[in-house]
């Protein structure tokens, strides 16, 4: 995986707080104050913090649920856990101990405001939510950058549920987006006993890590001829306009204060920012939004240019104070995941001073790093011959999903479904009718609230909980991420 693009959206749609007829019973919650549930056992919070190395940092009123900012202790090295601990900061959004739960990472920071992720509608559910180590504030001090790797990772994820599972001890399903996607697959991989369902959505596969041609063959193809010929004149004449445009780079980072020190120079920052540019529109932006791009760059300003690399790379990003949050996830790009190069045949070679750089650009410099091979086919391997319960959803027009998981003879109960015109944020809800309620009825029969009338007709399959504009608002987020 590498670099691209900002504006993570996240995967939150239509999810809601009251289940529909034939779904499993809950036990009745009793009201304790306005937006306050609780159990009519023990309280939930106590019995949250009851739990060994679990401390409380906030928690949150909302209406029909508890929602819990926590800290967990974890081993900085789950193979010597007596060598240091951490705290890693989850949350607990609690509906009933009697409802199945959601346990999800976008693999990055968590948020601490209350949201639901799609299956968590789907369900009726709990949701979980983890912070990926190393992540700040969830990173040991000092950092020890060796033991950032997909199997320690998801041993924070095995103890998490473990300690969970005692309270939460209905079916659980684990779930995440893009980079999350990944880390729900990695999980299901190292603990496929743990889980009942896992559903991945957008979740990049990149196995050879020197062998990248789907990418070029998706942009040779996505989309429209015209609104490919649009992106790719603005991207060219960025790069054609590199002088007179560096100066208001040069002014911007004089206002603002940034700094080039990772990447090594503004001029790497600029054309990093550009080049990101066509990748960038398609992971986040739609056909339709084509009509915002300017149809003839070469009779363009310079501010309609700008503006437009601006909009969807965001000139912030390749600074030190634009990269620096993502040091993690560059790290990981660079050791384990992968990240993709891709060609850029509408631009003159002399036009490229750099090309697309690797990873190892984009962490600071007395942060070691060496690619790890091997670790990406193990998981593909896996999913092909072991995938149990697993969903993986991709959407046609976004760039991480040209080299998806697939699915071998080995594989049970699992599906492959690409949402037709999405983007980054396909999910359940833009699948074709009968993939949509296909993923929809298996989602809840693995979380164990598949009612009757599902079970005999999948097409029957709907979410449990209705939309809440609050809890399940789509947001966009700046940030360099797959």
């Amino acid at each position: 995986m590498r670099k691209t693009l900002r504006w993570l959206l996240s995967l939150v749609v239509l999810i809601g707080t009251v289940g529909t007829a034939g779904a499993a019973t809950a036990a009745q919650p009793r009201t304790t104050g306005p937006g306050v549930v609780t159990d009519t056992a023990a309280d939930i919070k106590d019995r949250l913090l009851a739990i060994p190395g679990m401390s409380l940092i906030e928690e949150k009123p909302y209406t029909g649920y508890r929602f819990f900012v926590l800290n967990y202790t974890q081993p900085v090295d789950h193979r010597h856990p007596s060598k240091g601990t951490f705290q890693q900061r989850i949350t607990v959004l609690h509906k009933d101990t009697s409802r199945p739960t959601v346990f999800y990472t976008g693999g990055y920071n968590v948020s601490t405001n209350p949201s639901r992720r799609e299956p968590t509608q789907i369900v009726d559910g709990n949701q979980v939510s983890m912070e990926y180590r190393y992540f700040t504030p969830s990173r040991p001090a000092p950092a020890d950058w060796s033991k950032l790797d997909i199997w320690q990772a998801a041993s924070d994820q095995h103890r998490i549920f473990k300690a969970l599972k005692k309270i939460y001890d209905k079916k659980w399903v684990s779930t995440g987006g893009s980079k999350g996607g990944m880390t729900a697959t990695y999980f299901e991989r190292f603990y496929p006993r743990d889980m009942d369902g896992v559903v991945a959505y957008v979740a990049p596969n990149d196995v050879v890590n020197k062998e990248d041609s789907a990418y070029d063959r998706f942009f040779a193809k996505v989309g429209t001829k015209e609104c490919r010929d649009r992106l790719n004149g603005v991207q060219r004449e960025a790069l054609v306009r590199r002088e007179a445009l560096k100066k208001k780079y040069e002014e911007l980072a004089a206002a603002e204060g940034y700094t080039f020190t990772t990447i090594g120079s503004l001029d790497r920052a600029y054309e990093a920012v550009v080049l990101d540019y066509v990748w960038g529109f398609w992971q986040y932006s739609l056909l339709a939004d084509c009509d915002t791009i300017p149809a003839d760059a070469k009779k363009a300003t310079d501010d309609e240019i700008w503006t437009s690399i601006d909009t969807i790379s965001g000139f912030s990003f390749y600074t030190d104070q634009g990269l620096s949050p993502y040091t993690p996830y560059y790290y990981q790009a660079g050791t384990q995941l992968g990240a993709p190069t891709i060609n850029f045949p509408h631009v003159e070679k002399k036009l490229i001073r750099y090309g697309y750089q690797p990873p190892r650009n984009f962490v600071p410099r007395d942060i070691s790093m060496k690619f790890r091979q091997g670790a990406m086919r193990d998981v593909d391997s896996w999913v092909k011959h072991n995938a149990n319960h697993m969903l993986f959803v991709y959407g046609q027009n976004d760039p991480w999903g040209a080299e998806p998981f697939r699915l071998g003879k080995g594989a049970r109960d699992a599906y492959v479904f690409t949402a037709p015109g999405l983007n980054h944020g396909a999910n359940v809800a833009g699948l074709v009718p009968e993939q949509k309620a296909i993923a929809t009825a298996r989602i809840l029969e693995w979380a164990g609230v598949a009612p009757a009338a599902v079970l005999a007709d999948p097409e029957k399959a709907k979410p449990l909980a209705k939309f809440d504009s609050k809890l399940d608002r789509r947001t966009v987020e700046r940030g360099l991420r797959p």
